[in-house]
């Protein structure tokens, strides 16, 4: 015969009113209670509330109690589980908080938004009273759970951990969270890999220069550099991509990128135009080249930088042209025979080369041959006169333009035009000293400025044209992220999950502005239609 709400309240008032010494000897009276959760939905609600109250006073009845909420944490009404969610955590009394934290875990897979809601509250609050406890609960389900458990307790960790009162974050609660940390990145997804890097990153522990060394060290192992790249597998340079975009925020001038960038230079550069992207609109190329400009600040000793700094400098042969050998019939290069020029792809390339000359000063001098050399100033000459036109241009175009004016579309694009030239530009002037020099520094034109002000430029002089001097104050569009949310798969240890596109260049734009665009990122244009594109626009 099922419990009735009389039988409920008649027994709670029972328990209610007994002194705490005497409680134990009502078990009976706690069993009708536990008994309740076989009635209706009224006399659920009530046993959600009753069961949890009198849970300490009976030990002897701790399973069946626990197994009495967890029924109702899985009752059919909605309004009963919310109940019986809320007061779990009354449950987390020693032993029992792993279990409690276990549970609640698995309750993550809910799909109503406001239970999803409160089993958040509740691990909170359980983490609260004990950290290393709920953790456990929590590492259990990644390890062992079903996907969707494993995802969103994942998830969980990476945003709700860095939110969590400091007297909860021990050394050894921290330890713990890297060691189990460990364990799950031993067979990971891509976006798993990401999430798990973010946990990681919020242990003060590991914010100190050692920490942070210990970080790259796992995700050296998870890039596989000491495997050959396979450029035309998908999987294979996503997950290099990934790691890399993980391994960047560590680098600092004690934190050395020296693994990653020889990597790249071994790997990756020789394979650059054969590389497979794992998204059809990312231009895998340039991708490639912005993580390697990116690292190469923070690159120590090297055992073969001749050998990376010769690969680098072919690479920038590829990009740079000579000038044409025929002319029309007016005695300007025709528009169709001019070279093109690839200006992100160049500013990567001379950008990289730059940092790692700065270890071998006498490369250009000692190790390229007269003629070699030759060639390539020639280039680097050609180069520069397209450039000081543009940038000329760009100047003219900007000029006078501040707040919303620098705000559309087209000022947007003109921008960081403008920042490529302009760096691309000081760098060649440094490469053309005798001998060549490498003080100079510049901010790489997607790197966000610190301080976003008005660009009003006054007209330059000559001077100024010439030597092609950085803007340091000027507008840059907003980067989108590169850690885009990316589709779960189960665990398989494959990185295939879709990366965020690293381009500037989001979004559409119509005639002279697409052309313009394509001058930007990589599309092969010429310097008259650089300059014809800047008019149109």
């Amino acid at each position: 015969m099922a419990v009735t709400i009389e039988e409920l309240y008649r027994n709670y008032g029972i328990l209610a009113d007994a002194k705490p010494e005497d409680l134990s000897q009502h078990k009976d009276a706690y069993q009708v209670i536990l008994d309740g959760v076989k009635g209706g939905p009224k006399e659920k609600r009530l046993a959600a509330q009753f069961i949890p109250k009198f849970f300490s006073s009976f030990p002897e009845l701790a399973d069946a109690a626990i197994n009495a909420q967890l029924d109702l944490c899985e009752d059919e009404d909605v309004s009963i589980r919310r109940q019986a969610i809320k007061e779990l955590p009354r449950f987390a009394a020693g032993e029992n908080i792993v279990r409690v934290a276990d549970i609640l875990t698995q309750l993550l897979q809910t799909e109503d938004s406001a239970e999803f809601n409160q089993v958040n509250t509740a691990l909170v609050s359980i983490f609260k009273m004990d950290a290393k406890a709920t953790l456990g609960g929590l590492f259990s389900q990644i390890l062992q759970g079903e996907d969707i458990v494993r995802e969103r307790a994942i998830k969980f960790l990476s945003i709700k951990l860095k939110t969590m009162p400091e007297d909860a974050m021990t050394k050894e609660v921290e330890d713990y969270i890297f060691t189990e940390t460990k364990k799950v990145l031993e067979d990971v997804t891509g976006e798993e890999f990401v999430l798990l890097m973010r946990i990681l990153m919020v242990l003060k522990g590991l914010q100190t220069m050692s920490g942070r060394q210990q970080l790259v060290e796992l995700v050296v192992e998870q890039a596989f550099l000491e495997q050959a790249l396979n450029p035309a597998d998908p999987d294979t340079v996503d997950r290099l991509l990934q790691c890399t975009r993980q391994a960047l925020p560590l680098f600092s001038k004690n934190v050395h990128s020296t693994r990653f960038v020889t990597y790249f230079c071994d790997h990756v550069l020789p394979n650059l135009s054969s590389l497979t992207s794992p998204v059809a609109e990312l231009d895998i190329q340039l991708e490639v080249l912005k993580l390697l400009a990116e690292m190469s600040p923070f690159c120590g000793d090297m055992e073969k930088v001749e050998t990376n700094l010769t690969m680098l400098f072919e690479k920038l042969l590829e990009f740079m042209p000579l000038p044409p050998e025929t002319e029309g019939e007016n005695g300007e290069n025709t528009l169709s025979d001019e070279p093109k020029l690839q200006f992100s792809y160049v500013e990567c390339l001379l950008f990289s080369f730059h940092q790692l000359g700065k270890k071998l000063p006498d490369f250009l001098i000692d190790k390229i041959n007269a003629e070699r050399l030759k060639d390539f100033k020639i280039r680097l000459q050609y180069f520069a006169r397209g450039l000081q036109v543009y940038i000329r241009q760009l100047r003219v175009a900007l000029q006078g333009k501040t707040g919303d004016a620098l705000k559309t579309e087209e000022n947007k694009i003109k921008v960081v035009a403008l920042k490529i030239t302009n760096n691309i530009n000081v760098l060649i002037k440094d490469l053309f000293h005798n001998p060549p020099s490498y003080k100079s520094t510049v901010t790489l034109s997607w790197k966000p400025v610190q301080k976003a002000e008005a660009v009003a430029l006054k007209r330059p002089s000559g001077e100024d044209m010439g030597a092609g001097s950085t803007m340091k104050k000027q507008l840059s569009p907003p980067l989108p992220r590169r850690d885009a949310r990316q589709i779960y798969n189960p665990p398989s240890g494959k990185y295939s999950a879709t990366i965020g596109n690293f381009s500037n260049g989001e979004g559409g734009g119509e005639g002279a502005i697409r052309h313009l665009r394509f001058v930007l990122y990589g599309q092969n244009t010429t310097a008259k239609g650089c300059v014809q594109a800047l008019r149109d626009a």
